[in-house]
């Protein structure tokens, strides 16, 4: 999944053909997380990943760049619309999407192949 979500050719196939727009933090000249975000129809945008390497994420760059994609999105779409974010029910960084003003509106359960499936609380938020 790693290989497949993260390749170079798949990250350049997201930013070139499926709107996806990265922005990247750096602390002292070295890079230190991210955040892909793409609209999803006319009011809505995605935010697809957010990271933070665990050296980082005490230093406020998940934050740093939740704000920086809402900045964004307000930029390019000025009216207001919807932001919203899958990440699974287990997932401890549920706690910091509330704490940002995230909400959960619904969950669903996404087959990703194989028999697996993505357990997801779908989180939201109006900007």
């Amino acid at each position: 999944m790693m290989e497949w979500m993260y390749s170079v050719d798949n990250i350049r196939k997201q930013m070139e053909e499926e709107d996806h727009v990265y922005l990247l933090a750096y602390e002292e000249c070295e890079a230190a997380a991210y955040v892909s975000v793409r609209p999803d129809g006319e009011n809505l945008f995605h935010l697809e990943k957010i990271y933070v390497l665990p050296y980082f994420q005490k230093a406020h760059c998940g934050s740093f760049l939740f704000r920086e994609a809402i900045k964004y999105i307000k930029e390019v779409h000025p009216t207001s619309c919807r932001m919203e974010l899958n990440v699974n029910r287990s997932n401890p960084a549920l706690g910091f999407y509330e704490h940002m003003g995230m909400s959960k509106a619904r969950e669903g359960d996404f087959p990703i192949g194989n028999g697996y499936f993505m357990n997801d609380y779908i989180m939201a938020m109006d900007i």
